[in-house]
Order: structure tokens, then C-alpha cells, then sequence
């Protein structure tokens, strides 16, 4: 059963136990289907016990949305959770959160901005909130964890494995200090399609906002950011150019009402914190002044959309050896980053 069904259940028989010990004719006056019905008085009890193997674990939770353990901010959404599977610290969930997702195959620059915002996120007091994905999400994670920060990752499995699995190291470390993983998927759970859609639920739910950074137009960051704005929650997006693929969800979303962003400072203006510093981080900063002028030169031709080597020459002339050198200086203080078809401007 979904869990508009399981709250309808608990309404009405007052607890979980009263809706097992219900006789099947009462239970079917509400409309459940036949298959639930037996499901209620015929548990799989070999799962409910690997469910509670689990449990053993130092570190493992369970908490059942009607006791005070819960996060409070997931409470309130239309359709919570019933249960909610913990790995790790169960108080993190309870930290203001910013959830910070998007591309799964991002461009090297929109890696940079989820790691900027994410660290600019953790300085402010926030917690960064994430799917635990390739991409956008693992930089989100990471960007916190660099800084010393809490970050929750919300998991579209059971939490007896980690997906993808080339996170099992992340996951660690986001339990190691101080955040938590995630789901309301019970162990034995596999990466299933249509379990991704209800974790992205859980991922806005948990958070007072949802920023999204790079997402094209049929991404799943989409629907958190509809979820989102279906929970109440504030929206925001970072802009990008618009003949990057990778922009075109940011883009429409901005369309549609999303706060564009460009500065941490734009996402603390919706809320008022006294906590938050007097001068939070900014994450784009201008060229400072110890590059050579060959180089400040170079970078004005450098957009941030891939640039080619053959473009820079042609347009200022110089050599491709010359453009190399430069570009190599620039990419090594941060201002660029290579990426397929040329370079991208970073900052």
C-alpha cells in the first residue's frame, strides 16, 4: 500500500496494530484491493526479519512518521512516508536543508557550481541535500563533505546496498561525518525505474528548497523541482547558455517562476535566519589581476559554452602554440576547465 492509504488506515484504526488485528470485511468496507487484504493477514515475514537484522547495525534507524524522531518538514507533505530507513546521524535530518541536485552527466562547469554552492551551503548553516547519483548529486555531497559540512543522501533502494555502487565510499564518509542516508525502501529493495520518481518526493520533502543546477528537459531534477513546488517549497536555478542542452530545464524553470540564482547570497534572501553570516560566500568571483595580459586577453574570447582551440585562433590571430600556453595557464588557476569541443569559462 502507497502511503495516502497507510495514513487513511492509521486515521482510522488508530495504529498499525489496530489495522492488523481488523477483520478482513471491516478492512475491505475502505476499499482495499483483495491483494492488500491478504497481504494484511498474510505478512512476508522473512523480510520483515531481514528488516530487523538490519536494525542491529550500530548506526541503522527506523522511524515511524507518528513519533517525534521524524523530521517535522517531511511530516507535512501530502503523501510522507510511513517509515523512513536511517543510516547514520537521525538528528541531521532535522538540520535546515537545501537540496542541490540535477545532470547526471554534467559539464565540468556545472560540477564546479554544485561543489561552490554546496560548500557556500554548509558555511551558511545549511544542510545539503542530495539523490546520491552520478553527476550533479554526487558533487552536491561532496562539495559539502569538502567543507566540513552535513549532507543527506536520500536513496532510491534499500539501505542494505549503496547505488550506484562506485559510491560506497561517499556514502561513508557522508555517514562518518555526521549526515545520514536515507529511504523508505525496506533492505532487499533493488534500483528499481519507479522507485526514483517517490525518493525525489523525500529529497524535496526533506528540504526548505530545491536548487537546480544543470537539468535538460526531460530530467528527473524536473520532477523534484515540481514536487517541490507542489510541497511549498522554494525553487531556484542556476541560468546557463542557451544552445547548452544541459541549461534548457534550468531555463524553463526560471521561465515558469523559478528564482534565478547566481550567488548563495540569492537563496539566503528568501529565508531569514539570524545565524547566517553577515557576508555569506559568493561562488562566482571576476578575474583577479596576477594573470599576464596575453591571458586576461584570451579569456575574454572563452565563453562558457565549449570554446575550440580553432575558434581562439581565429579570432585573436595568435598561434596555436601561443593559445596552448595561455589556455594551460588559465586552466590551472581556475579560470577555465577543458571540456569536449574546447574549453569553458569557469569564472
Amino acid at each position: 500500500m502507497g502511503p495516502r492509504t497507510y495514513r487513511l488506515l492509521v486515521e482510522r484504526f488508530g495504529s498499525p496494530g489496530q489495522i492488523f488485528g481488523a477483520s478482513t470485511g471491516t478492512l475491505a468496507t475502505l476499499g482495499l484491493a483483495m491483494e492488500t487484504l491478504e497481504w494484511l493477514k498474510k505478512p512476508d515475514w522473512k523480510k520483515v526479519e531481514n528488516d530487523l537484522r538490519w536494525l542491529e547495525i550500530e548506526g541503522n534507524h527506523c522511524l515511524d512518521s507518528q513519533t517525534l524522531a521524524y523530521p517535522q518538514i517531511l511530516g507535512e507533505i501530502a503523501d510522507p512516508p510511513p517509515l523512513i530507513f536511517v543510516r547514520g546521524d537521525v538528528s541531521a535530518l532535522s538540520c535546515r536543508q537545501i537540496a542541490v541536485v540535477g545532470s547526471r552527466n554534467p559539464s565540468p562547469v556545472g560540477v564546479k557550481i554544485a561543489k561552490d554552492f554546496s560548500r557556500a551551503l554548509t558555511e551558511t548553516g545549511f544542510a545539503v541535500t542530495s539523490g546520491l547519483a552520478l553527476g550533479i548529486d554526487a558533487s552536491a555531497h561532496l562539495g559539502a563533505l569538502e567543507n566540513g559540512g552535513i549532507t543527506v543522501a536520500v536513496a532510491g533502494t534499500g539501505l542494505d546496498q549503496v547505488y550506484p555502487r562506485s559510491h560506497q565510499e561517499l556514502a561513508n564518509a557522508i555517514v562518518a561525518q555526521g549526515g545520514a542516508l536515507v529511504s523508505e525502501f525496506p533492505t532487499l529493495t533493488p534500483p528499481q525505474a519507479g522507485n526514483f520518481p517517490r525518493r525525489n518526493r523525500i529529497i524535496s520533502g526533506l528540504s526548505l528548497g530545491v536548487l537546480v543546477v544543470e537539468a535538460a528537459l526531460r530530467s528527473g531534477s524536473l520532477i523534484t523541482a515540481r514536487l517541490a513546488l507542489e510541497q511549498g517549497r522554494e525553487v531556484f536555478a542556476v541560468p546557463g547558455s542557451i544552445n547548452n542542452p544541459l541549461a534548457r530545464g534550468c531555463n524553463a524553470l526560471i521561465k515558469q517562476g523559478a528564482k534565478l540564482v547566481e550567488t548563495v547570497d540569492d537563496i539566503l534572501d528568501e529565508f531569514a535566519f539570524s545565524s547566517f553570516p553577515a557576508k555569506p560566500q559568493v561562488i562566482r568571483q571576476p578575474p583577479s589581476d596576477d594573470l599576464d595580459s596575453e591571458c586576461h586577453s584570451l579569456l575574454k574570447y572563452i565563453a562558457y559554452a565549449p570554446t575550440s582551440v580553432d575558434t581562439l585562433v581565429a579570432a585573436t590571430g595568435n598561434t596555436p602554440e601561443a593559445i596552448a600556453s595561455w589556455l594551460l595557464l588559465l586552466e590551472l588557476q581556475g579560470y577555465i576547465v577543458p571540456a569536449d569541443g574546447g574549453y569553458i569559462r569557469s569564472r
